[in-house]
């Protein structure tokens, strides 16, 4: 068995020499120490089982040094020793955290009963807070906004609350609809910065140069209409969290700026010359292949590095399909609120429906068609006439539905379908899927926001 390591803290050396000598004999591993300064330099510099204190010491009597002692080395214990023996120093030295007090000359016996009791203790204390870091680290985090039944994304969901504690930069990568906002809110409301701002911008929805202003500030008249000096998000952020969404958007020079935040912790506004300090925490998301656009030149490598700390996949809804129902019935209770329906379930054959389709668009996509059932539904079950013709039932083609739609209703039917094959096609990236359907990336995602798909 290890020895126990006990600090012997003693004014008088040769009382010191005589005890240390007698612990040793008992099996313990011992070191002295003769003032407070000491004292505390020697448990920084490795831990002790148990200190034997002295309440009179050259620097600092040990009444004041014994709440130092506890505060920053909580699992050793303290005995205090004194030759002035009164009840209100016994009292106000166990207030004070010592786990016992005993007055000189010790009884070398009694000593020894002491100082085993209060070792059992210490130890009992480490394998209580080593079992309760155990239970913590397998517990999933509270997240009423996240529906976790799969073995899939409850590991993501620990990832994000191991992560959270930290102040790493986390990357969220996952397609459209997966739900990376809400596992980025996730990470903020568990990291010790969210008492701090937490501030959101989506890099693909923003021109650029209006993005750079939104990010870095400006100063006045930097550009046509800066009418006044405006502080950026990351400066808005100072001490808190950044979200950056759809980060594989970010032109290549605004990667380059924000590389030097990662890298230098500082930002220079649009039109400025001073360099301003930030402290921000960054959580980054895309739904687009970062390692494949540093190949082609679209995403520089050095940057994906820099964000590439701590990464969380999001699997698609597809790969989980444990989590469509609790989060179907999660939408229809949200919905039948909102839009003041009795709205209480799903009928077998819509069950089997929603269980049967790929959903290319995700949870996103499955809110939608929920909430349209809601609206439609006519009665407190959702049918499967209630859901959207694409969840056809099986057996049926596409044509002979095409034949009971308006044309609008078939065209849309059409686009969306092949919106979702050529998404499929492409593994979810953009670029490929336009290429494939031979439009632009800008109007796929214009399309894909109308279907509920992007």
């Amino acid at each position: 068995m290890k020895k126990a390591k006990i600090l012997l803290v003693e004014d008088d050396e040769t009382q010191a020499r005589i005890l240390a000598d007698y612990l040793t004999h008992k099996g313990f591993q011992v070191s002295t120490a003769f003032g407070a300064q000491e004292t505390l330099k020697k448990l920084e510099e490795e831990p002790y089982d148990l200190v034997l204190l002295d309440w009179r010491l050259p620097d600092e009597d040990g009444l004041s040094l014994l709440p130092k002692i506890r505060e920053s080395f909580p699992f050793t214990q303290v005995i205090m020793l004194t030759a002035f023996a009164t009840v209100e120093r016994a009292v106000e030295a166990i207030k004070r955290g010592a786990y016992h007090y005993l007055t000189k000359p010790v009884n070398l016996e009694e000593l020894l009963l002491i100082i085993e009791k209060a070792l059992r203790e210490s130890r009992l204390q480490k394998e209580v807070e080593l079992l309760r870091a155990q239970v913590e680290e397998l517990s999933l985090p509270e997240a009423p906004d996240i529906i976790a039944e799969s073995p899939s994304m409850k590991e993501v969901l620990r990832l994000a609350a191991k992560v959270a504690r930290t102040d790493a930069t986390v990357l969220i990568l996952g397609e459209s609809g997966t739900g990376k906002e809400i596992l980025a809110n996730l990470v903020y409301r568990l990291s010790p910065r969210k008492e701090r701002p937490f501030l959101k911008i989506n890099c693909a929805a923003i021109p650029e140069g209006l993005l750079e202003s939104e990010l870095f500030g400006h100063e006045k008249g930097a550009f046509t209409g800066a009418e006044k000096a405006k502080p950026g998000l990351f400066e808005l952020a100072h001490r808190g969290t950044l979200f950056l969404d759809e980060v594989g958007d970010l032109p290549l020079p605004l990667q380059a700026k924000l590389l030097r935040v990662l890298q230098d912790s500082t930002i220079r506004r649009l039109g400025g010359l001073k360099e301003i300090k930030v402290d921000v925490r960054i959580i980054a998301a895309t739904n687009r292949d970062l390692e494949e656009m540093v190949k082609e030149g679209g995403f520089r490598e050095d940057l994906f590095w820099r964000l590439n700390v701590f990464t969380i996949k999001i699997p698609p809804l597809r790969e989980r399909k444990e989590d469509i129902l609790p989060l179907a019935e999660s939408f229809l209770h949200k919905f039948a609120r909102k839009h003041g329906k009795s709205v209480k379930g799903f009928s077998r054959e819509a069950l089997e429906a929603l269980l049967s389709y790929h959903f290319p668009g995700n949870v996103r996509e499955l809110e939608n068609i929920v909430e349209r059932a809601v609206i439609l539904a006519e009665n407190e079950i959702i049918t499967r006439e209630d859901l959207p013709p694409l969840l056809k039932k099986k057996g049926e083609e596409i044509p002979d539905l095409l034949k009971r739609l308006s044309l609008p209703e078939a065209v849309a039917l059409l686009e969306k379908e092949r919106l979702q094959e050529a998404l499929e096609e492409a593994g979810g990236v953009k670029t490929r899927a336009a290429e494939l359907l031979g439009i632009s990336e800008r109007v796929l995602r214009y399309k894909l926001a109308k279907y509920g798909l992007g």
